[in-house]
């Protein structure tokens, strides 16, 4: 029993975390090579535009490393990317024409998209059942209004069977979140099995 109630928080909290990562990547690297880009003429703007191009295949290696921590889901490690020899401006310049660099970097601001279907359905499958089973509580706070598919909860009644619904919408939102997190563990593997160079 524990180690199922263990699993679960696992699903909603690898949920979050897909979120909070595909966020970061999608602002990561949509403001880095912006940034690295317009200042491209200054000093500035090589090193931020190298060491934002190089970081792409860390963060897929962070990602492998996370789903299988998070889902049990064995992912084959990325090879090391081979590094140029010549000067920063070199190194910039094959990081800039290669595609599957590229490719990297688009597979991460993708899931920023991931995020959020994860944070919706994080919301949906674990907090939102939670709520309609605390309704015999919640119901008589003045400044909570709880409504169930349109109907105001106000009586002792209409409390009891939201906190049934909500533990119906439990053991559905449980099995649908296992289902999704196994989905999404599935697109890192493909991400990455993609990604290798053949």
């Amino acid at each position: 029993m524990n180690q199922t109630i263990w699993k679960h928080i696992r699903n909603f909290c690898f949920l979050l975390r897909t979120f909070a990562t595909g966020l970061f990547y999608f602002c990561f690297y949509l403001l880095g090579i912006t940034f690295g880009v317009t200042m491209a003429f200054t000093i500035i703007g090589i090193p931020i535009l190298y060491y934002v191009l190089r970081s792409a295949d860390r963060f897929v290696q962070y990602e492998r490393v996370l789903t299988k921590v998070y889902t049990d889901i064995s992912i084959r490690t990325l090879p090391t990317r081979t590094r140029v020899e010549g000067g920063i401006w070199e190194q910039v310049r094959a990081d800039l024409l290669d595609t599957h660099n590229w490719k990297m970097i688009c597979w991460l601001m993708l899931r920023f998209v991931v995020g959020i279907i994860s944070l919706v359905c994080a919301a949906l499958f674990y907090v939102t059942p939670i709520i309609f089973m605390l309704a015999p509580v919640l119901y008589r706070l003045d400044h909570f209004a709880i409504s169930f598919f349109g109907i105001q909860i106000r009586t002792f009644g209409d409390s009891i069977l939201s906190m049934i619904a909500g533990a119906v919408f439990t053991w559905i939102g449980l099995y649908l979140g296992n289902v999704l997190v196994k989905m999404i563990g599935g697109n890192t593997r493909r991400m990455v099995k993609s990604l290798v160079r053949k």
